[in-house]
């Protein structure tokens, strides 16, 4: 029996790796043990852990990180606690694969412990590029660290390969979020509004803005930018998400709460929707607005615009409901106003989501059943031959 270990640190995390998670469960050929770290066990983001308890699986270790600081001095101490108690908890689990997703300081710690101690990783997402965000380098460096590797496009398969490692061990599965789209039962707009106890309007707008922090101090000036278009909107409501545990991510969450507070009749904030409300909202949208990652990877797929602000997601593939603007209030203005026109609108209807429409678990696990382990550690670097 294969002994595999998922590490998850975050509720959208955790989301995108459900049903991955869910058939390993009940794979009667595996060990599935289940690591809770980051932002699930922060009570200031929900103690998202439960989540998972809720779902029916056990977690095995709850790897204690997350200090309570946004600095980059309290990351880097987060990311060093990490390390240490991921090095103890794997000790204890003893597993043949660890299995990661994406690009975050927990998920960083977690594969440098299992690195050390001779554990093959495999590693979801890797390729992807978000050039505004140290988290593109913690991206990278996880997957010169893994073994095994789920890209979400052929394009990110092949910088894999750019990076070195064995094409027969870098797997194009399509995004995993693409999954909850095909099999969650989504809400009504009824349905919907009930569970968030707020009315929608004639127009929506569904808001997630994460700091960009390679950028110094700009989370505020450029989150403010945002309201100051938002501020300029008439007979809209206004739904934000509210960001991850990155540097500065507490100014944006004063900010919102500050803005909801004074605009309680059309706009409502949430630490995390969760999958369902979340996936249910896109549909009721006018356009998705932020800089997150699933305003490329699963909203296209809703045919819906992306309002895509500054350069956080710069690098990325991109589908043509992806509107690109700087973080001001003129660019962010005309942004919304080509996503609400009936000539983008209409170019939207044919398209394709470029990070697929398949269900990624069913490969996933597949290979983590089936990959051989002998000697995987012992990786070898692959060069592409350039010509001078």
């Amino acid at each position: 029996m294969r002994k595999i270990c998922v590490v998850t640190g975050t509720r959208a995390e955790y989301g995108l790796l459900y049903w991955t998670i869910k058939s390993l469960h009940e794979d009667a050929q595996v060990e599935l043990s289940i690591c809770a770290t980051g932002m699930h066990l922060s009570p200031e983001f929900g103690l998202t852990f439960q989540r998972i308890v809720d779902d029916g699986f056990r977690i095995d270790e709850k790897i204690e990180t997350l200090l309570s600081s946004d600095s980059s001095v309290g990351i880097s101490k987060s990311i060093g606690l990490g390390v240490i108690s991921f090095a103890e908890a794997y000790e204890r689990i003893q597993p043949d694969i660890v299995l990661v997703l994406g690009d975050r300081f927990e998920i960083f710690a977690a594969t440098i412990a299992a690195l050390v101690a001779k554990i093959p990783v495999a590693h979801c997402h890797g390729g992807e590029t978000t050039e505004g965000a140290f988290d593109e380098a913690f991206r990278h460096s996880i997957t010169k660290m893994a073994h095994i590797h789920f890209t979400s496009t052929e394009e990110y398969r092949n910088r894999v390969i750019q990076l070195g490692e064995q094409p027969a061990n870098v797997y194009n599965v399509g995004a995993l979020g693409i999954e909850n789209i095909n099999k969650l039962k989504l809400l009504d707009r009824k349905e919907f509004e009930a569970a968030i106890d707020f009315k929608l309007n004639t127009r929506n707008l569904l808001v997630t803005f994460h700091p960009v922090t390679l950028d110094h101090a700009s989370a505020e000036s450029q989150f403010k930018a945002l309201l100051v278009a938002l501020d300029k909107l008439e007979d809209t409501t206004i739904i934000f998400t509210k960001p991850n545990a990155d540097t500065d991510g507490r100014i944006i969450i004063s900010l919102i709460d500050e803005y909801v507070a004074r605009n309680t009749h059309k706009a409502v904030a949430f630490i995390s929707l969760g999958q369902l409300r979340y996936l249910s909202a896109i549909p009721f949208m006018d356009a998705v607005v932020g800089n997150s990652s699933s305003g490329l990877l699963e909203v296209p797929s809703f045919k819906v615009p992306t309002i895509n602000i500054g350069d956080r997601q710069q690098g990325r593939v991109k589908s043509v409901s992806v509107i690109d603007c700087k973080p001001e209030p003129s660019e962010i203005t005309a942004a919304i106003e080509k996503a609400l026109s009936a000539a983008f609108r209409s170019q939207l209807v044919d398209m394709e989501n470029p990070y697929g429409t398949h269900n990624a678990s069913d490969k996933i696990v597949e290979v983590l059943k089936t990959q051989n382990l002998q000697g995987l550690v012992k990786k070898q670097f692959y060069n592409l031959l350039f010509q001078k």
